[in-house]
């Protein structure tokens, strides 16, 4: 079941991009990079999925709700 609305999948995809491209042109650099890419990773990847784990735990939803 899928708990991500269109917004919230947006803003993560951004984020990611902007992980990215800061440790691409070396803004963010050793242990920090190490850090941010993974999360960013994960960021793309429950945005493709539509679902995230810790939505899941928490009871949070962001899907708008069907009539």
């Amino acid at each position: 079941m899928k708990n991500m609305g269109r917004t919230d999948k947006l803003i993560r995809v951004i984020i990611a991009i902007i992980v990215a491209v800061l440790v691409y042109f070396e803004v963010v650099t050793d242990t920090m990079a190490y850090v941010l890419l993974p999360i960013a990773a994960i960021f793309v990847l429950t945005s493709l999925v539509g679902f995230c784990p810790l939505y899941g735990i928490f009871g949070v939803n962001t899907c708008r709700k069907k009539k």
